[in-house]
């Protein structure tokens, strides 16, 4: 086993501790502006009197009371993700989700008024450039129009939630981080985190990783009658709002918050589905060069070399600070902060959450990235994708609060462009053989991106559909949903074994942002088009790029994308997407060939 990077973030520019007086102090003083700001604009936003300057008055109070507010809460998340078998963090964590309701139940109201205004009312005080710094915030929140409640109703979905959806996302979080999957190999028993054990599915001995996927599902197993009955709580919850809010499918409220015509998803979801043979045409070319009969589930990350080239995290911030820096040294400078102010936690440890995010916080402080780094090739792309999130959420900390966080696609943008400027620079220093094993890692990575998420994509919507048909379902009924959708994807190049029926158990994003995977799918193919206009265009593009980070969620994605000249309305700019990822298996291709011959 490597040594994990001894890297921790340091949340000092929060609070010291969860003791830290501050955070009581942020609690009662917003608690006591949002009573101010309830009787002062109560009455007042849903009112044909409304004008532009009280509205804007009332949206800068507003915003200033939820950035403050939600500090404290980002702390216990972070504290909490960094160590989930802490019974005092979960505890904390806990209680900040109340005391934040405590807070935000006295702005519902305002929500709920600036919903109900009438769209005479609202289109005439838009109209005032007063509000042109929050014209977009306003269009965005009124798209949710036929799907409030009343705000009573609204006061009550909120103080039920910590005890419903919130509480069962994070008894999945303690229940997965926690879990000890138990590895027998060479005559030793070791336990295990599910970051290792998810790592060792790379390693380069087939028997380990058969061997480890055992363990992953044994693992799992063990777990499964908890970890069933999250997923159908929470799969059930949603039915609920998805009813009492007026939506007419599953997926209809995701679309919305990511400003997404559904014709426009299902195009980008469609464009992955009808190219699917390019992933079995490269698992097929990947099983003759392993040399094997048959291609297992454990097989699909297998090296292509005996040996893998272990990469520090000194080396990786070295990796990614030149990638970022080729293309930008704007972009390169605000990654080098991260590693030298501390915002990054890239240890391994027992009871740390397993995969990777990017904080954004708020636009007054900064971003936190958190990576289980292993000192694996791998490890580096994850590091390069979070911190292009890192950089993206710096350089938009020039919006304000309510404009900050641009939507999930569109934050997809600049991660998996960090990881392009990664790979870009990998493959130019690297000789013949690590070539191949570098493009072999990137379009399983791009894979992994585009297609398995298209297919949890259609898993997600067979799930809610089935359970909501069908009532609770069994560990084995979803299971299946999950290999035939997954299958569908590999075709005949690569078996799923009965022990993958249970890999749906580990996936966050199924219980913390339903419908979340097409994001990805969507960003991938955005950025290989993107990509390859930057190809083009040379230096012309940065600037233009570096413009739309900082607009961040001021725009819609149309409006955004229109910077860099792109209609996402078009099948064809989604396929050129798929066109460049050809090209790359192409490149893969030919330079096997000449290894080989």
């Amino acid at each position: 086993m490597t040594q994990p990077a001894q890297v921790q973030w340091d949340l000092s520019s929060l609070y010291e501790s969860m003791e830290d007086p501050r955070i009581e102090q942020t609690l009662r003083e917003q608690l006591a502006r949002a009573e101010e700001f309830a009787k002062k604009y109560r009455g007042r936003i849903n009112s044909s009197q409304l004008d532009a300057q009280t509205l804007l008055e009332a949206i800068r109070e507003f915003e200033s009371i939820n950035q403050e507010a939600s500090k404290p809460s980002n702390f216990a998340g972070l504290l909490f993700a960094a160590d989930t078998s802490d019974p005092a963090r979960g505890a904390f964590l806990q209680k900040m989700h109340e005391k934040a309701t405590e807070i935000s139940v006295h702005l519902i109201f305002f929500d709920v008024e600036l919903l109900d205004a009438s769209q005479e009312t609202i289109a005439a005080v838009l109209q005032n450039s007063k509000l042109d710094g929050y014209r977009h915030y306003v269009k965005s929140a009124r798209l949710f129009r036929d799907h409030h409640l009343s705000e009573p109703e609204e006061r009550l979905m909120e103080e039920k939630a910590n005890t419903g959806s919130r509480a069962f996302s994070r008894l999945f979080e303690e229940t997965l981080s926690n879990i000890p999957f138990t590895l027998v190999w060479n005559g030793e028993t070791t336990t295990l985190t599910e970051p290792e054990i998810m790592a060792l599915l790379r390693e380069p001995d087939r028997e380990l990783r058969r061997t480890a996927a055992s363990s992953l599902t044994e693992g799992l197993k063990a777990n499964s009658r908890t970890l069933t009955f999250i997923f159908n709580t929470l799969v059930q919850d949603k039915a609920v709002n998805d009813r009492l809010r007026r939506y007419e499918f599953p997926e209809q409220a995701r679309h919305l918050s990511n400003e997404l015509a559904p014709e426009t998803v299902e195009l980008v979801v469609k464009t992955a589905e009808d190219n699917y043979d390019l992933v079995a045409r490269y698992y097929h070319l990947k099983r003759r060069i392993l040399g094997y009969d048959k291609l297992m589930h454990y097989d699909r990350y297998a090296p292509l070399f005996e040996t893998r080239k272990k990469v520090s995290f000194e080396h990786a911030k070295e990796i990614v600070l030149n990638s970022f820096g080729v293309f930008s040294e704007v972009i390169a400078q605000r990654a080098r902060e991260f590693f030298d102010r501390n915002w990054i936690d890239a240890e391994v440890r027992k009871g740390k959450r397993g995969g990777a995010f990017c904080a954004y916080i708020t636009p007054d402080l900064h971003p936190f990235v958190f990576v289980n780094y292993l000192d694996r090739m791998d490890d580096v792309t994850t590091l390069g994708h979070e911190l292009g999130h890192g950089v993206h959420s710096s350089l938009s900390r020039e919006q304000s609060y309510l404009n900050f966080h641009g939507t999930l696609p569109l934050a997809e943008l600049a991660s998996t462009f960090g990881e392009m400027l990664v790979f870009d620079s990998l493959v130019r220093e690297a000789d013949r053989d690590d070539k191949i094993a570098l493009y072999a890692e990137k379009i399983e990575g791009v894979f992994a991106t585009i297609f398995r998420q298209a297919a949890m994509y259609r898993f997600e919507q067979d799930l809610h559909r089935a359970r909501r048909e069908q009532g609770e379902l069994t560990t084995e009924q979803i299971g299946e949903i999950w290999q035939q959708r997954i299958q569908e994807m590999f075709a005949d190049s690569v078996e799923l074994g009965d022990e993958h029926k249970f890999w749906w158990q580990y996936v966050s994003h199924f219980i913390e942002a339903p419908f979340y995977v097409y994001a990805y799918s969507f960003g991938e193919l955005l950025v290989l088009a993107l990509y390859a206009k930057y190809q083009r265009e040379g230096s012309d593009f940065p600037p233009r790029y570096i413009e739309m980070l900082k607009a961040g969620g001021s725009m819609s994605p149309e409006e955004l994308l229109s910077h860099v000249q792109i209609d996402i309305s078009r099948r064809e700019f989604w396929q050129g997407g798929v066109d460049v990822l050809r090209g790359l298996i192409d490149r893969f291709e030919e330079l096997y060939e000449e290894s080989a011959g």
